[in-house]
């Protein structure tokens, strides 16, 4: 039931969202030294990730926003996948809008060309601002001094795509950002290469659809996602019998997320997997003491080759 109502909440949404303003301050950006394209939104609206960032890897990334026309998401990924520039896509889709005027919409493609248009009936505070391979775009802001915030704080800013895009945002907020206040925001990046899979393009895909301080949670939640990314290439390396380069991976990824015992449960297995029973004993100990559930779990792992089946080494565990 509860899958239903938020199912039907999005769909409202949605809806709604093309005859009433979904404010908000958005990037969009082409990576050069990775390929990645991305978007990234924070807004006073429900679930913004739903309709406002778009992209597809080795294609292009949009943002569709003010009152959203979802349509310039799909449609244009579909142009410039075709081989319009993001600028051929968004004058195309512009021409046929009759409400264009209430738009704000941009678009980058893979090559880095950038394109932008903010209707001229967008609520005020209203505009964007263009730099190398990115667009920075903003409507009913509290003052116009957010957009060129976001442009000097994502030039200025160190570290990858979502670290740059976060920093727009948050220069964003700090300017006042919506006028109306704040309550969703999303990041999403794709691959420049397309694996003709399309789950492994995507890079990143983080949405906080309700939240006070949703900033915030995002910066959480992509912390999150780099704790279980490196946790990801310690299980690759387990595969491939790397064991130490997993053992890296995992404590990375303890690190990154120490609130979360699981973290360091898996380290733990595959150092007891690997014999190296006084390094895991002492994890064991501890993820135990924060969640006896885990305890349970382990003698499980048994009959999947996760742990050997040795009575002894498993009673010295359980014995934690």
């Amino acid at each position: 039931m509860k899958s239903i109502i938020a199912t039907w909440c999005i769909l409202f949404s949605v809806l709604i969202s093309q005859t009433r303003p979904v404010s908000t301050y958005s990037i969009v950006a082409y990576d050069e030294a990775t390929g990645q394209l991305g978007v990234a939104v924070q807004s006073h609206w429900f679930s913004v990730g739903t309709v406002v960032p778009w992209a597809r890897a080795g294609v292009g990334a949009v943002a569709t926003q003010s009152f959203v026309k979802v349509e310039y998401g799909p449609e244009g990924l579909k142009l410039m996948a075709e081989g319009a520039t993001a600028n051929e896509a968004l004058d195309q889709l512009i021409a046929r809008d009759d409400a264009r005027d209430v738009r704000q919409v941009a678009m980058v493609d893979v090559r880095g060309h950038v394109a932008t248009f903010t209707g001229k009936k967008c609520i005020e505070a209203a505009g964007h601002q263009q730099g190398k391979n990115y667009s920075v775009q903003a409507n009913l802001m509290e003052q116009p001094t957010v957009w060129p915030a976001m442009a000097k704080a994502y030039e200025s800013a160190t570290g990858d795509l979502a670290d740059r895009m976060l920093a727009a945002l948050n220069a964003a907020q700090a300017e006042g950002g919506d006028i109306r206040g704040r309550q969703s925001a999303a990041m999403l990046i794709v691959s420049g290469e397309p694996t003709g899979i399309s789950w492994k393009d995507v890079v990143l895909d983080l949405r906080v659809d309700d939240n006070p301080e949703p900033l915030k949670e995002l910066a959480r939640l992509l912390t999150i996602h780099r704790a279980y990314e490196h946790a990801n290439q310690g299980d690759l390396y387990v595969e491939k019998k790397e064991i130490a380069k997993a053992l890296k991976e995992y404590d990375l990824a303890a690190q990154l997320y120490p609130e979360n015992p699981e973290l360091p449960y898996w380290t733990a297995v595959t150092l007891a997997s690997e014999g190296q029973i006084d390094e895991a004993l002492p994890l064991f100990k501890s993820v135990f003491a924060r969640n006896p559930a885990w305890r349970t779990l382990t003698p499980r792992l048994v009959k999947s080759d996760l742990l050997p089946d040795d009575p002894v080494l498993l009673e010295k565990i359980l014995a934690q």
